[in-house]
């Protein structure tokens, strides 16, 4: 648990805020350079609980669905096929009958298997639909960047965020190759607000209304102990807030760098920094999917950086069981990276991401359990074995790297 001590200012009474509260010096200098490099407050007061594979994240968004009374916006990358995906639009649609407020934004990439089925079942209802950059309509600069957000925010008090998708591939508990592995956040606290106003961005771009009567704008409640700094990267170009954030992390860490991503393929330059780090002295784990993986051109290029990372000393680790679609860093015991980025170029530069940046022990220390538990069915890969691999897939590993940026 945090050790976590609040002030009170001189003559408040019982029902007044606490001050924010005193956290030890490491996270006061991680949150503090975190706020002035990318110029964002974070915010006191928030709870985040993580929710581990299909089974608990789809009862817990599904639930709070269910409950809403005024508000549901949900936008997302993948909204597919199968059961999980008509249950989703069912419970849309039943809110929507009840005269609450439901906007679903959806990808145009990302979600085009989508059931057309299921959008008359929603439209019919009353959901409102809309799409993010559908590609026929688009220049083909544009198309290449997507809105790759996860959110859900019902009646302005709880949010949902991390790496799930609305699709049968997710459904389960990891047991087996069908069911992924994936990590996902309800976020109640301050922070909402950060969350809903990722998705209000990209529902700008795609509809007209912002708001109605339906929006309370209500003040929140205090929820718990964790300080939370919400990080939108952009679908653009040049330098964004999440190449800032990750590299503001690694830099700052001292002790230790957990990072599970379902994605692994960075510039040569932010694998550079996690080499750095090992180079100094930090302990620097990384686990990534193993043969079950949906994108194996992305696989084969984060492959070709393992040789340098290695030589570094990073400990490299490839999950066996089923698809590793999480995407979690946690730094020193003290700080974790949640969202719905990975470690690679198209999270970096291209596409539309949210990342929560947490100041809480307890949390961190939960989220380090289950990458200790992962690690057990997982398989290291050993620097010598590694050096003498075959030539093949070494070819391999060059093939993709006249495309690497696009992965």
């Amino acid at each position: 648990m945090t050790t976590v001590q609040h002030l009170r200012a001189p003559g408040a009474g019982p029902g007044a805020l606490p001050d924010a509260p005193l956290t030890g010096d490491r996270a006061r200098r991680i949150r503090r350079r975190l706020e002035r490099l990318i110029g964002t407050p974070a915010t006191e007061y928030n709870s985040l609980l993580p929710l581990r594979n299909g089974d608990e994240i789809f009862s817990a968004m599904l639930s709070g669905i269910r409950a809403a009374r005024s508000t549901v916006d949900l936008m997302t990358f993948v909204y597919w096929k199968g059961a999980i995906a008509r249950e989703f639009a069912e419970a849309l649609a039943d809110r929507a009958r009840a005269g609450v407020r439901v906007r679903l934004l959806l990808d145009g990439f990302g979600s085009r298997l989508i059931e057309r089925r299921l959008l008359a079942v929603m439209s019919e209802a009353g959901v409102e639909v809309a799409w993010f950059r559908r590609p026929l309509w688009l220049s083909p600069f544009k198309q290449n960047h997507r809105c790759h957000r996860k959110v859900l925010v019902i009646d302005e008090t709880t949010a949902f965020t991390g790496g799930v998708g609305i699709a049968e591939e997710w459904a389960g508990d990891a047991r087996h190759e069908t069911e992924w592995r994936e990590t996902h956040f309800r976020v109640r606290g301050p922070a909402v607000d950060g969350i809903a106003a990722a998705f209000t961005q990209n529902w700008a771009e795609c509809h007209g209304g912002l708001f109605d009567d339906r929006d309370g704008f209500t003040e929140h409640r205090p929820e718990g102990d964790a300080v939370v700094q919400v990080v939108r990267g952009s679908a653009s170009v040049g330098w964004q807030d999440m190449k800032t954030l990750l590299r503001v992390v690694l830099e700052s860490a001292e002790s230790r760098i957990r990072l599970a991503t379902a994605y692994f393929a960075p510039d040569a330059d932010f694998a550079a920094l996690l080499g750095a780090a090992a180079r100094r002295g930090v302990e620097v784990e990384l686990l990534v999917p193993g043969r079950h993986t949906d994108k194996p051109v992305c696989r084969l290029a984060g492959r070709r950086l393992y040789a340098g990372l290695l030589d570094a000393g990073v400990r490299i680790w490839e999950y066996r069981p089923t698809m590793m679609h999480a995407k979690v860093l946690t730094v020193d015991g003290v700080l974790s990276l949640v969202g719905s980025g990975n470690f690679n170029r198209r999270s970096l530069d291209h596409d539309e991401e949210i990342m929560l940046a947490v100041l809480d022990e307890e949390l961190a220390a939960t989220l380090d359990g289950h990458f200790e538990q992962d690690l057990t069915v997982s398989e290291a890969v050993d620097p010598r074995t590694w050096a003498a691999r075959p030539a093949l897939w070494r070819l391999q590993e060059a093939a993709v790297v006249p495309i690497r940026r696009f992965l």
